[in-house]
């Protein structure tokens, strides 16, 4: 295990040693543990959103890896003018192989604070699973005042593992007030850190963004935002620069906060900062919001939305106003019937329509307002008709939507409309990966289904749904709540964008000359 030098800075040894520990293990064992170590300059980022100060200092690292997030933060704190005599450092980690490095860092730390600040760090490494030992705050209702820590932090500083747990997982029935279903690992992480805190305790945290909305967590942003109340949020553009030297996939943010145990809100912004990765951070743009455009706490869904940019606010207004949905409408949205690999008996890569068989459709179907079908591919693109029952779907107008974007695709939101006129047969197959909207009882409109791919395809809602959505996997759930205009509007685009050689290229203007404001055009068409 290599040393430090005695001028390497702490944050820069542990960054060195994770470097040597992670060469140790394999990409499984990595995998398992949740182990990406957070970068140097990420770490000194996020120490920079510290603000707590006082003579003596609790600091709280939940997943401390090496100890890259810890030592920053205390580099950090004693480093400042108006220093602390004393900060406790309280750091867990319960991978055995990394406890040795932990523990050298540390002692680096402490070494280091002493004779370059004149601070005493007192370092505690506990070993076991940090939910598990703070289980007590969260059961029952923990996370509500009248329930917080003996002995509260003042920081508490993160990059936790993540990685989905199973429902019957000992983590996730201790922390049930919070999660449901099979929950991610890090918002356990992030709720227990939350009530270790006290009051006005700095919250600062590198997590995936998918907490800040979708049904998954709404249990947990209802709980959690009791407590926190964002204060600056730094949103990484590259879905792989934040971890690339660990070959992450994963759209992260720098969740910053405070605790305030339903105190009345008194701030009236939100910092927002982005960068494109790590190399840029210094030079991220910075923008305030409204904290009622960020987070409504009134609402049910209490959906952090993150505008980067001005184009996203106005995008944000824009939307907002619309006065309908998917149910004032009378429309609903659907999943795709057809797993393929439960269907694999019904479907087939050559078919007789209509006698036989009947299409059936997959994601790579759907291009931007064409539904394509078939592609002579990879794909089995027919399924029979006798047998497959309820998997088949009546040959009706419908739009299909993408339930996931390809990793780094311009757009989020990819849409066609389905007009049955247009196919052969009585019925269709739609594969899981697709929804579809459909009028229950009834049909939509071929006008009505033209003017909805036309939205759902414009870059006015794809920046409405990036701004308001972190995952790759577009929701029914979600996109039942998002607005949409009335109804009558919705007929009109849609009679005019299908009567246009290339609807694909022309909606982004078509959509902005007639739903958006002229002040507010850019929004729109960019």
């Amino acid at each position: 295990m290599p040393g430090p030098s005695t001028v390497e800075r702490p944050t820069a040894y542990a960054d060195r040693i994770g470097e040597w520990c992670i060469r140790q293990k394999t990409d499984r064992e990595r995998k398992d543990h949740g182990l990406f170590l957070t970068p140097a300059p990420v770490a000194d980022f996020m120490a920079g959103r510290i603000t707590s100060g006082s003579h003596q200092l609790r600091v709280l690292d939940p997943a401390a890896g090496t100890g890259i997030l810890c030592c920053a933060a205390v580099e950090r704190i004693a480093s400042r003018r108006s220093k602390p005599r004393i900060v406790e450092l309280v750091a867990y980690e319960i991978d055995r192989d990394l406890l040795p490095p932990l523990r050298a860092v540390l002692d680096h730390l402490a070494d280091w604070c002493l004779r370059r600040y004149g601070v005493k760090v007192s370092v505690r490494i506990e070993t076991t699973d940090f939910i598990m030992a703070n289980a007590k705050l969260l059961r029952p209702r923990g996370l509500f005042p009248g329930r917080s820590a003996a002995e509260p932090f003042e920081v508490v500083i993160a990059n936790p593992p993540y990685f989905k747990i199973g429902k019957d997982d000992p983590r996730a029935a201790a922390l049930s007030e919070v999660v449901h279903g099979q929950p991610n690992i890090y918002a356990l992480f992030m709720a227990a850190g939350a009530a270790l805190l006290r009051p006005r305790g700095d919250f600062v945290f590198i997590t995936p963004r998918s907490f800040a909305s979708g049904p998954y967590f709404r249990q947990f942003r209802t709980v959690f935002f009791e407590l926190i109340r964002p204060d600056r949020v730094h949103v990484f553009g590259s879905r792989r620069d934040a971890f690339r030297r660990d070959a992450v996939l994963q759209e992260n943010v720098i969740m910053c906060g405070i605790r305030q145990d339903r105190e009345p809100e008194n701030r009236s912004t939100v910092e927002i900062s982005s960068s494109l990765g790590v190399d840029d951070l210094g030079e991220s743009t910075v923008r305030e919001v409204p904290a009622s455009t960020a987070l409504d706490l009134d609402s049910a869904e209490k959906v952090l939305r993150l505008p980067v940019c001005d184009g996203d606010e106005r995008a944000l207004a824009v939307v907002d106003a619309w006065p309908s949905n998917l149910s004032d409408l009378g429309l609903n949205i659907s999943t795709g019937p057809v797993v393929a690999f439960r269907a694999n008996r019904f479907i087939a890569r050559d078919g007789e329509i209509p006698v036989r068989h009947v299409p059936l459709l997959w994601m790579n179907h759907v291009r931007a307002m064409e539904a394509k079908w078939p592609l002579r591919r990879h794909k089995p693109e027919y399924i029979v008709r006798r047998g497959a029952g309820a998997l088949l779907l009546p040959a009706r107008n419908y739009v299909l939507l993408r339930r996931f974007s390809a990793k780094e695709e311009p757009r989020r939101l990819t849409a066609a409309p389905f007009i049955a006129a247009d196919f052969e047969g009585l019925e269709v197959g739609l594969e899981n990966h697709l929804n579809y909207i459909h009028r229950p009882g009834g049909e939509l409109s071929e006008d009505e289904a033209w003017g909805l791919a036309a939205l759902y395809n414009s870059r006015l809602l794809d920046t409405w749904f990036r701004t308001v959505n972190g995952n790759t996997q577009v929701n029914a759930t979600e996109l039942r709540a998002m607005p949409l205009p009335a109804p009558e509007a919705i007929v009109a685009l849609g009679r005019r964008v299908k009567r246009l050689p290339n609807p694909a290229s022309e909606v982004d203007a078509l959509v902005a000359g007639m739903m958006v404001p002229p002040s507010w055009k850019e929004a729109a068409v960019g």
